[in-house]
């Protein structure tokens, strides 16, 4: 079965965003995939910064998104873009980081008028990595999701679009084609 890597681009621990990566990691597991969680606010900042791929943390991260069959990107939307966090971490990858592989972008913010924000600022990014299918995307608001503790809860009008994206991701791990469209929001 498909190995998955989240890759959770919030600097915040409290980060809604790094739970509904958990939140989708478990929906993969409890569907028979592999999951592992990257925290890229985990990582020492002077070598992500510094684009230091000699750092051992720097380089095992780099290896897990090498080693990896899809990955999901969770990023929080900062001033109509995605994390620099993420970006950061994403200029560390080789040209084609992304290469066979398939690709879900996900992005929380607090108005839909960040939903374009993950098509147009994330989108051509994970394409020039060289994604071998970047499904669908995913924009949730933060008004659709609850943390209690440290489990998260996601509003019924997210809940349901939420699935299908996860779906069509896992048919992408699968090969099983689709049509692509752009991002969408509940």
């Amino acid at each position: 079965m498909s190995t998955v890597l989240v890759i959770s681009g919030s600097p915040s621990r409290t980060s809604k965003t790094e739970k509904i990566g958990e939140h989708v990691a478990q929906r993969l597991a409890a569907a028979g995939r592999t999951t592992e969680h990257l925290r890229v606010r985990s990582l020492p900042a002077e070598a992500l910064l510094n684009a230091d791929v000699s750092d051992p943390a720097i380089s095992s991260a780099v290896e897990q998104v090498e080693a990896a069959d899809g990955i999901v990107l969770a990023t929080p939307t900062y001033k109509a873009a995605y994390s620099g966090l993420l970006k950061s971490f994403l200029d560390l990858l080789p040209q084609f980081g992304f290469a066979g592989k398939a690709v879900l972008p996900l992005a929380t913010g607090g108005s839909v008028a960040h939903v374009l924000a993950i098509d147009y600022a994330l989108r051509p990014v994970v394409h020039s990595l060289g994604a071998r299918h970047a499904v669908q995307s995913f924009f949730l608001l933060d008004k659709h999701l609850s943390s209690v503790g440290e489990e998260l809860a996601v509003h019924d009008d997210s809940a349901g679009p939420l699935a299908d994206v996860i779906e069509q991701f896992s048919k992408a791990l699968d090969g099983i084609p689709h049509a692509t469209v752009l991002g969408r929001s509940a």
